[in-house]
Protein backbone atom coordinates (compact mmCIF):
# COMPACT_ATOMS: atom_id res chain seq x y z
CA UNK A 1 0.00 0.00 0.00
CA UNK A 2 1.00 3.65 -0.38
CA UNK A 3 1.96 5.56 2.77
CA UNK A 4 3.74 8.75 3.85
CA UNK A 5 6.81 7.70 5.87
CA UNK A 6 8.84 9.88 8.23
CA UNK A 7 12.40 8.58 7.82
CA UNK A 8 14.01 11.62 9.47
CA UNK A 9 12.83 14.51 11.60
CA UNK A 10 12.66 17.96 10.03
CA UNK A 11 12.41 16.39 6.57
CA UNK A 12 9.45 16.00 4.18
CA UNK A 13 7.49 12.76 4.46
CA UNK A 14 8.33 10.25 1.73
CA UNK A 15 5.52 8.62 -0.26
CA UNK A 16 6.45 4.93 -0.31
CA UNK A 17 5.06 1.50 -1.03
CA UNK A 18 5.01 -0.32 2.32
CA UNK A 19 3.76 -3.70 3.48
CA UNK A 20 0.87 -4.19 5.91
CA UNK A 21 0.22 -7.50 7.68
CA UNK A 22 -3.06 -9.39 8.04
CA UNK A 23 -5.05 -8.69 11.22
CA UNK A 24 -4.07 -10.76 14.23
CA UNK A 25 -6.07 -11.38 17.41
CA UNK A 26 -7.88 -8.23 18.52
CA UNK A 27 -6.92 -6.30 15.38
CA UNK A 28 -8.90 -4.68 12.57
CA UNK A 29 -7.84 -3.88 9.01
CA UNK A 30 -9.37 -0.59 7.85
CA UNK A 31 -9.38 1.02 4.40
CA UNK A 32 -8.56 4.64 5.09
CA UNK A 33 -11.00 7.04 3.41
CA UNK A 34 -9.88 10.31 4.99
CA UNK A 35 -7.36 11.57 7.54
CA UNK A 36 -7.11 15.02 9.03
CA UNK A 37 -3.69 16.65 9.26
CA UNK A 38 -3.17 17.61 12.90
CA UNK A 39 -0.59 19.80 14.59
CA UNK A 40 0.52 16.81 16.66
CA UNK A 41 1.83 15.22 13.46
CA UNK A 42 3.93 18.34 12.96
CA UNK A 43 5.10 18.19 16.58
CA UNK A 44 6.53 14.72 15.91
CA UNK A 45 8.33 15.89 12.76
CA UNK A 46 9.81 18.85 14.62
CA UNK A 47 10.75 16.83 17.71
CA UNK A 48 8.26 18.30 20.17
CA UNK A 49 6.72 14.86 20.74
CA UNK A 50 9.13 11.97 21.40
CA UNK A 51 8.34 9.56 18.56
CA UNK A 52 11.56 8.53 16.81
CA UNK A 53 11.70 7.77 13.09
CA UNK A 54 10.91 5.80 11.11
CA UNK A 55 7.15 5.97 11.48
CA UNK A 56 4.01 6.64 9.48
CA UNK A 57 2.19 9.62 10.94
CA UNK A 58 -1.52 10.45 10.87
CA UNK A 59 -3.96 9.90 13.73
CA UNK A 60 -7.26 11.58 12.75
CA UNK A 61 -8.86 8.99 10.44
CA UNK A 62 -12.15 7.61 9.24
CA UNK A 63 -12.55 4.59 7.03
CA UNK A 64 -14.25 1.28 6.27
CA UNK A 65 -13.49 -2.07 7.89
CA UNK A 66 -12.05 -4.62 5.47
CA UNK A 67 -11.21 -7.54 7.79
CA UNK A 68 -11.10 -8.45 11.47
CA UNK A 69 -8.83 -10.71 13.49
CA UNK A 70 -9.61 -13.48 15.92
CA UNK A 71 -11.73 -12.44 18.88
CA UNK A 72 -13.03 -9.20 17.35
CA UNK A 73 -16.79 -9.00 17.82
CA UNK A 74 -17.50 -5.26 17.77
CA UNK A 75 -16.73 -4.78 14.06
CA UNK A 76 -17.45 -6.48 10.76
CA UNK A 77 -16.35 -5.83 7.15
CA UNK A 78 -18.21 -2.84 5.73
CA UNK A 79 -18.57 -0.97 9.02
CA UNK A 80 -17.80 2.74 8.92
CA UNK A 81 -15.40 3.67 11.69
CA UNK A 82 -13.44 6.51 13.25
CA UNK A 83 -9.98 5.86 14.70
CA UNK A 84 -8.78 7.47 17.93
CA UNK A 85 -5.45 7.59 19.76
CA UNK A 86 -7.27 6.95 23.06
CA UNK A 87 -7.17 3.17 22.96
CA UNK A 88 -8.28 1.78 26.31
CA UNK A 89 -7.22 -1.42 28.02
CA UNK A 90 -10.29 -1.68 30.27
CA UNK A 91 -8.18 -3.04 33.15
CA UNK A 92 -6.02 -0.23 34.57
CA UNK A 93 -7.23 2.02 37.39
CA UNK A 94 -7.98 4.91 35.03
CA UNK A 95 -10.14 2.84 32.69
CA UNK A 96 -11.94 1.29 35.66
CA UNK A 97 -12.87 4.68 37.13
CA UNK A 98 -14.18 5.95 33.78
CA UNK A 99 -11.15 7.91 32.53
CA UNK A 100 -10.01 5.83 29.54
CA UNK A 101 -8.43 8.83 27.79
CA UNK A 102 -5.50 8.53 30.23
CA UNK A 103 -5.25 4.72 30.10
CA UNK A 104 -1.95 3.65 31.69
CA UNK A 105 -1.57 0.40 29.76
CA UNK A 106 -0.89 1.48 26.19
CA UNK A 107 1.89 -1.09 25.85
CA UNK A 108 -0.76 -3.81 25.86
CA UNK A 109 -1.75 -2.85 22.31
CA UNK A 110 1.63 -3.74 20.81
CA UNK A 111 2.29 -7.06 19.12
CA UNK A 112 4.64 -9.46 20.95
CA UNK A 113 8.34 -8.89 20.19
CA UNK A 114 8.58 -12.15 18.24
CA UNK A 115 5.54 -11.39 16.04
CA UNK A 116 5.72 -10.02 12.52
CA UNK A 117 5.37 -6.21 12.44
CA UNK A 118 2.10 -4.62 11.46
CA UNK A 119 3.92 -2.30 9.05
CA UNK A 120 7.21 -2.76 7.23
CA UNK A 121 9.25 -1.62 4.24
CA UNK A 122 11.21 -4.37 2.47
CA UNK A 123 11.59 -6.29 5.72
CA UNK A 124 12.35 -3.27 7.93
CA UNK A 125 9.68 -2.75 10.63
CA UNK A 126 7.99 0.66 10.69
CA UNK A 127 6.55 1.47 14.13
CA UNK A 128 3.03 2.88 14.19
CA UNK A 129 2.14 6.31 15.45
CA UNK A 130 -0.63 6.22 18.08
CA UNK A 131 -1.64 2.68 17.00
CA UNK A 132 -3.06 4.20 13.81
CA UNK A 133 -0.62 5.63 11.21
CA UNK A 134 -3.41 6.97 9.03
CA UNK A 135 -1.28 8.67 6.36
CA UNK A 136 -1.62 5.37 4.52
CA UNK A 137 -4.17 3.66 2.32
CA UNK A 138 -4.90 1.12 5.06
CA UNK A 139 -4.57 0.89 8.84
CA UNK A 140 -4.04 -2.21 10.97
CA UNK A 141 -5.12 -1.22 14.43
CA UNK A 142 -6.29 -2.63 17.77
CA UNK A 143 -10.06 -2.91 17.86
CA UNK A 144 -10.09 -0.66 20.94
CA UNK A 145 -8.78 2.20 18.81
CA UNK A 146 -11.97 2.27 16.75
CA UNK A 147 -15.64 3.18 17.09
CA UNK A 148 -18.42 2.29 14.67
CA UNK A 149 -20.50 5.20 13.36
CA UNK A 150 -23.66 5.56 11.30
CA UNK A 151 -23.31 5.06 7.56
CA UNK A 152 -24.89 8.40 6.60
CA UNK A 153 -22.04 10.41 8.13
CA UNK A 154 -19.64 11.72 5.42
CA UNK A 155 -16.27 10.18 6.21
CA UNK A 156 -14.19 13.23 5.29
CA UNK A 157 -15.99 15.16 8.02
CA UNK A 158 -16.05 12.18 10.39
CA UNK A 159 -12.25 12.13 10.26
CA UNK A 160 -12.08 15.50 12.06
CA UNK A 161 -13.89 13.93 15.00
CA UNK A 162 -11.03 11.44 15.40
CA UNK A 163 -8.79 13.97 17.15
CA UNK A 164 -9.26 17.72 16.80
CA UNK A 165 -13.00 17.91 17.30
CA UNK A 166 -13.04 15.39 20.13
CA UNK A 167 -10.15 17.22 21.80
CA UNK A 168 -11.75 20.67 21.59
CA UNK A 169 -15.38 19.74 22.06
CA UNK A 170 -14.51 17.42 24.93
CA UNK A 171 -12.40 20.07 26.67
CA UNK A 172 -15.55 22.18 26.96
CA UNK A 173 -18.15 19.46 27.55
CA UNK A 174 -16.18 16.86 29.52
CA UNK A 175 -13.12 18.47 31.14
CA UNK A 176 -14.49 21.91 32.02
CA UNK A 177 -18.18 21.04 31.88
CA UNK A 178 -18.89 24.65 30.97
CA UNK A 179 -22.17 25.74 32.62
CA UNK A 180 -24.77 27.62 30.63
CA UNK A 181 -24.28 31.38 30.91
CA UNK A 182 -20.50 31.20 31.38
CA UNK A 183 -17.99 33.51 29.77
CA UNK A 184 -15.08 31.87 27.97
CA UNK A 185 -11.98 32.70 25.97
CA UNK A 186 -10.49 30.32 23.39
CA UNK A 187 -6.82 30.98 22.60
CA UNK A 188 -5.92 29.70 19.15
CA UNK A 189 -8.51 29.23 16.42
CA UNK A 190 -7.12 26.26 14.53
CA UNK A 191 -9.01 23.00 14.34
CA UNK A 192 -8.92 22.27 18.09
CA UNK A 193 -9.77 25.83 19.12
CA UNK A 194 -12.68 26.05 16.69
CA UNK A 195 -14.03 22.81 18.14
CA UNK A 196 -13.59 24.09 21.70
CA UNK A 197 -15.55 27.26 21.00
CA UNK A 198 -18.30 25.18 19.40
CA UNK A 199 -18.38 23.03 22.52
CA UNK A 200 -18.81 26.19 24.58
CA UNK A 201 -21.61 27.34 22.28
CA UNK A 202 -23.35 23.96 22.50
CA UNK A 203 -23.01 24.09 26.31
CA UNK A 204 -24.76 27.48 26.36
CA UNK A 205 -21.89 29.87 27.12
CA UNK A 206 -23.18 33.43 27.04
CA UNK A 207 -20.00 35.05 25.75
CA UNK A 208 -17.23 33.40 23.74
CA UNK A 209 -14.08 35.39 23.00
CA UNK A 210 -11.94 33.97 20.19
CA UNK A 211 -8.26 34.93 20.49
CA UNK A 212 -5.88 34.65 17.54
CA UNK A 213 -3.27 36.66 15.67
CA UNK A 214 -4.79 36.05 12.22
CA UNK A 215 -7.83 37.99 11.08
CA UNK A 216 -9.23 35.22 8.87
CA UNK A 217 -9.28 32.81 11.80
CA UNK A 218 -11.14 35.31 13.96
CA UNK A 219 -13.67 35.80 11.18
CA UNK A 220 -14.18 32.03 10.90
CA UNK A 221 -14.46 31.71 14.67
CA UNK A 222 -17.29 34.24 14.73
CA UNK A 223 -19.11 32.29 12.03
CA UNK A 224 -18.88 29.20 14.25
CA UNK A 225 -20.18 30.85 17.39
CA UNK A 226 -17.70 33.30 18.90
CA UNK A 227 -19.29 36.52 20.13
CA UNK A 228 -16.05 38.52 20.04
CA UNK A 229 -12.76 38.34 18.15
CA UNK A 230 -9.61 39.40 19.99
CA UNK A 231 -6.59 40.28 17.87
CA UNK A 232 -3.50 38.84 19.57
CA UNK A 233 -1.00 40.09 16.99
CA UNK A 234 0.41 42.78 19.33
CA UNK A 235 0.99 40.30 22.17
CA UNK A 236 -1.42 41.83 24.69
CA UNK A 237 -4.28 39.36 24.28
CA UNK A 238 -4.76 38.90 28.03
CA UNK A 239 -5.07 42.65 28.60
CA UNK A 240 -7.69 42.94 25.86
CA UNK A 241 -9.75 40.07 27.30
CA UNK A 242 -9.61 41.60 30.79
CA UNK A 243 -10.73 44.95 29.39
CA UNK A 244 -13.56 43.51 27.28
CA UNK A 245 -14.94 41.42 30.14
CA UNK A 246 -14.33 43.82 33.02
CA UNK A 247 -12.08 41.44 34.93
CA UNK A 248 -11.72 38.16 33.08
CA UNK A 249 -13.62 35.10 31.92
CA UNK A 250 -14.88 32.05 33.77
CA UNK A 251 -12.94 29.67 31.50
CA UNK A 252 -9.94 30.11 29.21
CA UNK A 253 -9.03 27.32 26.80
CA UNK A 254 -5.39 27.29 25.65
CA UNK A 255 -5.43 25.49 22.30
CA UNK A 256 -1.96 26.21 20.88
CA UNK A 257 0.64 24.74 23.23
CA UNK A 258 3.05 27.63 23.86
CA UNK A 259 4.53 28.89 27.12
CA UNK A 260 3.28 32.42 26.41
CA UNK A 261 -0.30 31.40 25.67
CA UNK A 262 -0.49 29.15 28.75
CA UNK A 263 0.51 32.19 30.81
CA UNK A 264 -2.09 34.30 29.01
CA UNK A 265 -4.80 31.76 29.80
CA UNK A 266 -3.98 31.92 33.51
CA UNK A 267 -4.10 35.73 33.38
CA UNK A 268 -7.39 35.94 31.44
CA UNK A 269 -9.52 34.11 33.98
CA UNK A 270 -11.35 35.91 36.76
CA UNK A 271 -11.30 35.02 40.44
CA UNK A 272 -12.38 31.40 40.79
CA UNK A 273 -11.92 30.86 37.05
CA UNK A 274 -10.42 27.87 35.27
CA UNK A 275 -7.67 27.75 32.66
CA UNK A 276 -7.91 24.56 30.59
CA UNK A 277 -4.67 23.48 28.90
CA UNK A 278 -5.59 21.74 25.66
CA UNK A 279 -2.67 22.43 23.32
CA UNK A 280 0.40 20.20 23.55
CA UNK A 281 3.34 22.16 24.95
CA UNK A 282 6.57 20.55 23.70
CA UNK A 283 7.77 17.82 26.07
CA UNK A 284 10.32 19.19 28.53
CA UNK A 285 9.05 22.78 28.42
CA UNK A 286 8.45 24.43 31.80
CA UNK A 287 5.94 27.26 32.16
CA UNK A 288 6.27 29.93 34.84
CA UNK A 289 3.06 31.08 36.54
CA UNK A 290 2.34 33.53 39.37
CA UNK A 291 1.50 30.99 42.07
CA UNK A 292 0.27 33.57 44.58
CA UNK A 293 -2.21 34.91 42.02
CA UNK A 294 -3.56 31.39 41.51
CA UNK A 295 -3.76 30.69 45.24
CA UNK A 296 -5.20 33.97 46.47
CA UNK A 297 -7.81 34.16 43.70
CA UNK A 298 -8.61 30.42 43.76
CA UNK A 299 -7.87 30.05 40.07
CA UNK A 300 -7.60 26.53 38.69
CA UNK A 301 -5.26 25.15 36.03
CA UNK A 302 -6.41 21.83 34.56
CA UNK A 303 -5.16 19.64 31.76
CA UNK A 304 -7.36 18.09 29.11
CA UNK A 305 -6.04 15.00 27.32
CA UNK A 306 -7.98 14.40 24.11
CA UNK A 307 -11.03 16.11 25.56
CA UNK A 308 -11.26 13.71 28.55
CA UNK A 309 -13.03 11.43 26.11
CA UNK A 310 -14.81 8.14 26.35
CA UNK A 311 -14.70 8.02 22.61
CA UNK A 312 -17.03 5.10 21.98
CA UNK A 313 -19.72 7.14 23.72
CA UNK A 314 -18.64 10.63 22.66
CA UNK A 315 -17.89 10.23 18.96
CA UNK A 316 -21.29 8.83 17.91
CA UNK A 317 -22.83 11.73 19.85
CA UNK A 318 -20.64 14.23 18.02
CA UNK A 319 -21.70 12.65 14.71
CA UNK A 320 -25.31 13.27 15.75
CA UNK A 321 -24.39 16.87 16.63
CA UNK A 322 -23.10 17.36 13.09
CA UNK A 323 -26.06 15.74 11.38
CA UNK A 324 -28.61 17.70 13.42
CA UNK A 325 -26.79 20.98 12.74
CA UNK A 326 -25.33 21.77 16.17
CA UNK A 327 -21.73 21.02 15.20
CA UNK A 328 -20.29 22.71 12.11
CA UNK A 329 -17.53 20.75 10.39
CA UNK A 330 -17.73 21.74 6.72
CA UNK A 331 -16.56 25.25 7.55
CA UNK A 332 -13.50 23.91 9.38
CA UNK A 333 -12.07 22.12 6.34
CA UNK A 334 -9.64 24.42 4.55
CA UNK A 335 -8.55 21.94 1.87
CA UNK A 336 -9.01 18.36 0.69
CA UNK A 337 -5.74 16.93 -0.64
CA UNK A 338 -4.33 13.67 -1.95
CA UNK A 339 -1.72 11.72 0.01
CA UNK A 340 1.03 12.99 -2.28
CA UNK A 341 0.18 16.53 -1.09
CA UNK A 342 0.51 15.79 2.63
CA UNK A 343 3.72 17.83 2.90
CA UNK A 344 1.82 20.81 1.49
CA UNK A 345 -0.74 20.40 4.26
CA UNK A 346 2.03 20.27 6.88
CA UNK A 347 3.59 23.43 5.46
CA UNK A 348 0.23 25.17 5.76
CA UNK A 349 0.13 24.17 9.43
CA UNK A 350 3.57 25.72 9.93
CA UNK A 351 2.37 28.97 8.36
CA UNK A 352 -0.94 28.94 10.18
CA UNK A 353 -2.78 29.27 6.87
CA UNK A 354 -5.24 26.37 7.31
CA UNK A 355 -7.83 25.50 9.94
CA UNK A 356 -7.86 21.80 9.01
CA UNK A 357 -6.65 20.04 5.88
CA UNK A 358 -7.95 16.55 5.11
CA UNK A 359 -6.11 13.91 3.11
CA UNK A 360 -8.61 12.08 0.93
CA UNK A 361 -7.88 8.57 -0.35
CA UNK A 362 -9.42 7.15 -3.48
CA UNK A 363 -12.45 4.94 -2.88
Amino acid sequence: MKAAVMWEREQPLAIEEVQIDAPGPGEVLVRTVASGVCHSDLHVIEGGLPMPPPTILGHEPAGVVEAVGEGVSDFAPGDHVIGCISAWCGRCEFCLVGRPSICANMASFQRPPDATPRLSKDGTPIPQFANLSSFAERMLTPDRSLVKIRDDMPLDRAALIGCGVTTGLGAALNTARVPAGSSVAVIGCGGVGLAALQGCRIAGASRILAVDAQAWKLELAQKLGASDGVDASDGDAAGKVLELTGGGVDFAFECIGLEKTVQQAATMIKRGGTAVLVGVVPVGTFVGLHAADITLQEKRIVGSMMGSNRFRLDMPKYVDFYLDGRLKLDEMISARLGLDEVNTALDELRRGSAARSVVIFEE
